[in-house]
């Protein structure tokens, strides 16, 4: 069962190929750079890579708006080339997911462009219409402040298109059982060429009704246990990682309250409270939101982040709290995105703080599921505000302190490459990080193979023990008769803790796995330390011979 629930002990590194490796000199990364990439993503020890979007696509959207789906980008290469690649992930033993976009195709795609030319072509039903323009065109945009509407009117065929994305991102009917037969022939196609699973983008749009008449969208949920069982089938341990940012009283309806929908699904509810925390020294919303949370079949597992290739999104905050958010870490409105957001990387938000970096990915690795890591926070990668919307974090890889950072020989990368400031590439990049054994790099590194080492995290039970400071978050898992112990404090200045332990945890000793900071209790069974600010500690119970100890179930 371990081996066959690989992702719920794994570490996800994501990335987009165009911005990682360039390795034709003409600006825009590819899978051939990509492949050269591998050796430096298992020497970081990563188990698994989520691909952004790759396929065929006129790129007004990242990808996001794909016009082949069994292609890929001649940008990023061939089809060769992408086997070439899960090849080499496979000999290093890195498994590889990929986006799976299909609540929309481009307005470029065959189909959209036969159906909207043809009211009687096969594919009309494909997507959503309406002669008239509906009464809620302008409700439900997912980009407020940028999209105008969810309705917009195709004047070749004279008729409206529902678009919950942008105007050029029109809606397929996933309800119609051809459109759901075409998602599991695209997954079958990508299974059969290596892949291990999919990241699938906007899980609640892809399976709401859709249509003019639809007041509020019902999701349709047993579209998912169609999709994991075809999965399944075609291969036992693939998965689908699902983007669904609902909230906690409706995780189990993707997940399945029998485990059989979706593997995994990430943690916005965490996500949104683990930022709270970081903005007040309150880590109680937080806890609150993993009990929330707690709750999902064991065969479901959260994968965990701190920031991705979107916005941090704040919805699910309180506005008292949001504001607190936005006071913290996006104080300026360029900072801000779709009223409800914030734009910037993790390093700039944290202001380069190295202490708050560490103690924020330290927690990452620590919350109850699968961390899932973004490319560049590895070595603190900063932003560019001065780009559109979400472009600004999605600048190129910073290889080393050569022209464009090393990401390409051809002075017109797909995006500027950061070169001014203190994350300019010239001082900040792989290569210096490397050779620096006190590196952000070189720490990530050893927290990975440190995580890696703890499948209770993964696969345990997690309890907060009470530290008698909401600035100070205390975590105990549990597994196999084997226990660990996590502590870290928000605030800025030294704290001082005391907690207790089970009488049953081989209470006495705590042996700190990170930087020997052991501790011992006292004649009362108590353990007092001292944390600096922004502090934070990883403790076994008991001694190092915990191996020996653990149970096989």
């Amino acid at each position: 069962m371990i081996n066959d629930l690989w992702y719920k002990n794994a570490v996800v590194y994501c990335l987009s190929v165009e911005t990682f490796m360039d390795s034709n000199g003409d600006g825009i990364g590819d899978f051939q750079g990509l492949q050269r990439r591998l050796d430096y993503l298992a020497g970081l020890g990563v188990t698994a890579i989520w691909l952004m979007p790759f396929q065929t696509s006129p790129g007004r959207d990242d990808g996001y708006d794909v016009s082949d789906y069994y292609n890929v980008d001649p940008r990023y290469g061939s089809l060769g080339d992408f086997v070439e690649f899960t090849h080499g992930a496979k000999q290093r033993g890195i498994r590889v997911l990929i986006d799976l976009v299909v609540n929309h195709t481009s307005d470029e795609h065959p189909w959209f462009k036969e159906a909207r030319a043809n009211t009687n072509s096969r594919y009309r039903d494909w997507y959503v219409w309406s002669k008239t323009r509906p009464e809620n065109a302008n409700e439900g945009m997912v980009f407020p402040g940028v999209q105008k509407s969810t309705w917009s009117r195709d004047k070749e065929s004279g008729e409206y298109f529902f678009h919950r994305f942008y105007e050029f991102q029109p809606d397929l009917n996933t309800a119609n059982p051809l459109v759901q037969a075409e998602i599991l022939k695209i997954m079958g196609f990508w299974i059969q060429l290596g892949v291990s699973g999919f990241r699938m983008d906007a899980v609640p749009f892809v399976i709401a009704e859709k249509g003019v008449q639809v007041k509020r969208p019902k999701e349709q949920f047993d579209m998912l246990r169609t999709f994991r069982e075809f999965l399944q089938w075609r291969k036992g341990d693939s998965i689908i990682l699902a983007e669904a940012n609902v909230v906690p009283k409706e995780n189990l309806e993707y997940f399945g309250d029998d485990g059989d929908r979706m593997q995994m699904m990430f943690n916005f509810h965490v996500n949104q409270a683990l930022f709270y925390a970081m903005a007040s020294a309150d880590s109680q919303p937080l806890v609150k939101a993993m009990q929330d949370t707690d709750k999902r079949p064991m065969t479901g597992q959260w994968g965990v982040f701190l920031r991705n290739h979107d916005e941090l999104d704040l919805g699910r905050l309180t506005e008292s709290q949001r504001q607190a958010v936005f006071s913290a870490f996006g104080p300026d409105k360029t900072m801000q995105l779709y009223d409800r957001g914030i734009r910037r990387r993790l390093a700039p938000m944290l202001g380069g703080d190295i202490r708050r970096l560490k103690l924020a990915y330290s927690l990452m690795y620590s919350l109850p599921g699968t961390p899932v890591l973004r490319y560049g926070d590895e070595i603190g990668m900063g932003d560019d505000l001065s780009l559109p919307e979400r472009n600004c974090a999605r600048t190129p890889m910073q290889w080393s302190d050569e022209p464009q950072g090393g990401f390409t020989k051809s002075d017109n990368p797909v995006l500027p490459v950061i070169s001014e400031g203190p994350y300019g590439f010239e001082h900040l990049n792989v290569a210096f990080q490397r050779r620096d054994s006190e590196s952000m790099l070189n720490w990530t590194e050893r927290m990975i193979r440190m995580r890696k080492e703890a499948p209770e995290i993964g696969w345990g039970t997690f309890n907060v023990i009470d530290s008698g400071d909401p600035g100070v978050l205390i975590m105990r898992y549990e597994w196999r008769k084997n226990v660990v112990m996590i502590i870290h404090s928000f605030h800025d200045k030294p704290v001082e803790i005391t907690f207790a332990l089970k009488e049953d945890d081989d209470a006495n000793s705590l042996v700190d796995i990170l930087d020997g900071h052991d501790s011992r209790a006292d004649g009362d069974g108590k353990h007092h330390m001292v944390l600096e600010p922004y502090g934070f500690r990883w403790y076994r119970a008991g001694g190092l011979d915990y191996l020996l100890k653990r149970s096989v179930v």
